[in-house]
C-alpha cells in the first residue's frame, strides 16, 4: 500500500469515526468546501450538491440522538495525481434511548481531492445493499 492509500483509509476511518464519537468539526474537516452525494437508497432524496457545513449539520441533526457505529473494510482504491476513488463495504448500527435499532448494510463510494491539508471527501455515493429494523428512528430518512 502506498502513501496516498494509507492516507485516504485513515481519511474514510475519522468520517466514519466522527459520526459514531459526534465529532461534527471532525467529520467536517474530511469534507471539500462543497461536495456532491447520493443517499437516495437510504434516504429516498435525489442526489445533490452542498456546502460541507450543511452536511454534517443535517447528519447532526438526523443522528445526534442514536448511538451509532460505522464499520468499514474490503478498500479498493485507486489513486490518479491529486484525485482519487474509494470504494468501502460498511456496516452501520443504529439505537436509540428505547433499545430501537436499524442496522444498514452497504457499499460506498467515494471521490477524494488532494488539498494543501491532505485528502478531503468531493463526493460520496450510499448504495445499500439491505437494511433490518426501524426505519422511523432516523429522521432523515423520507422513505419507509
Amino acid at each position: 500500500m502506498n502513501d496516498d492509500e494509507a492516507e485516504i483509509r485513515r481519511l474514510i476511518g475519522r468520517f466514519a469515526n466522527a459520526f459514531d464519537l459526534k465529532a461534527w468539526d471532525a467529520l467536517e474537516a474530511c469534507l471539500t468546501e462543497s461536495l456532491a452525494t447520493d443517499y437516495s437508497d437510504l434516504r429516498g432524496t435525489p442526489p445533490e450538491v452542498m456546502a460541507r457545513r450543511c452536511f454534517v449539520e443535517m447528519r447532526r441533526a438526523a443522528l445526534e440522538r442514536l448511538q451509532t457505529h460505522h464499520l468499514s473494510g474490503n478498500y479498493e482504491i485507486t489513486v490518479d495525481g491529486g484525485r482519487g476513488r474509494c470504494r468501502t463495504s460498511m456496516m452501520i448500527w443504529r439505537r436509540d434511548s428505547e433499545g430501537r435499532v436499524l442496522d444498514t448494510h452497504c457499499l460506498y463510494d467515494f471521490d477524494v481531492a488532494r488539498s494543501a491539508v491532505g485528502w478531503r471527501i468531493a463526493s460520496i455515493t450510499q448504495k445499500v445493499l439491505w437494511s433490518d429494523g426501524d426505519w422511523a428512528i432516523h429522521s432523515g430518512i423520507q422513505k419507509a
